[in-house]
């Protein structure tokens, strides 16, 4: 027999809904260290998935073992080098199975830079060449150790190098470029096109973006051999740095070039809410952080208008947040109901962890959006990174309790 209650009166009642009131608040304080959902052992699969557009996909592991693994860069021969943040580099032999003798080498790769202090401390991005079968030239960036500041905080510096790969090891190590030592760091990444090297980097929590006279919150653009191009943007500009392609950017974590129209793109991190995916434009201000679509981490809005007068709008927008991290085109013939489409790593959607995933988003001629699709929610992974593999496959790794490379292929 179910128990019945009944409220006298509307005093009652309102005291009964505040005691109600307080012992689910009570009830959601208490469970906020359990927040979120356990990731999906991935060792247990391969997983199959219906999708919108491309029919049943497959996503198996090919290997795991890696720590705080960031950055994952294809070699022509289907070995991969995977960056593990603050850690060092790793190879992935034969990571597309071609040859059938897929393993993770134990010993990190020789050569690297020193291992970070710090929770972004250290190495973080990793790209090949595009003509790396010529010139064997790997390029990478880091967060190096600065001095203390003069209020005796630890500072990083954000620097990009490049080395030859030869046999396991990074060969004649040369750095390209050196920012600012500044109290905190962030992370970044590389993309080739049309004969520049572009680099992201962050100003997650102060006014950085907005001043060209530092790398930080800002696109740069660079010769290959990390010489300043003569017609970027701030060129000639006095105090400015020359290496600033485009400014006012809060923590970009995912880079791609559209090589076929050279077309940029990169995706950032709002606050709480407003992720972006913004399309790079040599002196364009993107806002932040005088202006932002997020919210604080407390609730309130970010700015009372989400761009301004000489801000540039996003074209793609998440709200709520997905945590964007590895961004590309996908260009092969695997899937071909996805060519041309853009992906995008989430790490997780609304501040909730263990619902990361992958987005697919279907964009026209002009890069603005049509329509997108949200896929492997189901893993509960953590997504940091997401490349096209030399066969044409999907390949993707996590950041989570047990990072895992993980391969996309049609079903058969």
């Amino acid at each position: 027999m179910q128990a019945s209650y009944s409220l006298p009166n509307s005093s009652s009642r309102s005291l009964a809904t505040l005691a109600i009131a307080a012992l689910l608040a009570g009830a959601a304080h208490a469970q906020a260290p359990d927040l979120g959902f356990r990731p999906v052992d991935l060792a247990a699969g391969p997983f199959e998935f219906e999708t919108a557009e491309q029919g049943g996909i497959r996503v198996e592991t090919v290997v795991t073992g890696f720590a705080r693994p960031f950055s994952l860069a294809f070699l022509p021969s289907g070995d991969a080098l995977i960056s593990e943040r603050g850690v060092g580099l790793r190879l992935v032999r034969d990571a597309t199975g071609a040859r059938g003798e897929t393993a993770l080498v134990e010993t990190p790769i020789a050569g690297g830079p020193p291992r970070g202090v710090g929770r972004t401390g250290g190495m973080h991005e990793i790209a090949v060449h595009p003509d790396f079968e010529g010139n064997q030239l790997v390029y990478y960036t880091y967060n190096a150790t600065g001095p203390a500041n003069a209020d005796g905080q630890a500072t990083s510096i954000a620097t990009l190098a490049r080395a030859r790969y030869a046999d396991g090891v990074l060969v004649s190590p040369e750095v390209l470029l050196e920012g600012e030592a500044v109290a905190g760091g962030s992370g970044s990444r590389l993309a080739f096109g049309d004969g520049y090297l572009y680099m992201t980097t962050g100003a997650p929590f102060g006014g950085e973006g907005q001043h060209t006279d530092n790398i930080y919150g800002k696109v740069l653009r660079l010769n290959e051999d990390g010489s300043i191009p003569d017609d970027n943007p701030f060129v000639g500009t006095p105090g400015a740095r020359g290496e600033v392609f485009t400014l006012g950017h809060r923590d970009q974590l995912g880079l791609t070039v559209h090589q076929p129209t050279g077309t940029v793109l990169a995706a950032e991190h709002g606050p709480n809410g407003g992720d972006e995916i913004n399309r790079i434009q040599p002196g364009r201000n993107y806002g932040w952080p005088d202006y932002s679509f997020g919210r604080s981490y407390e609730g309130p809005r970010h700015s009372e208008r989400p761009l301004g007068p000489d801000t540039e709008q996003p074209l793609v927008l998440f709200l709520p947040s997905i945590a964007p991290t590895g961004l590309m085109f996908y260009l092969g013939d695997r899937f071909p109901e996805w060519s041309g489409n853009l992906f995008v790593g989430s790490a997780r959607r609304g501040e909730i962890p263990g619902t990361g995933g992958l987005e697919r988003i279907v964009v026209n001629e002009n890069f603005e959006e049509l329509r997108r699709e949200s896929l492997l929610g189901p893993l509960r992974a953590r997504i940091r990174d997401v490349r096209q593999g030399p066969d044409g496959l999907l390949y993707l790794i996590t950041d989570d309790a047990n990072p895992t490379l993980l391969r996309i292929s049609p079903r058969e």
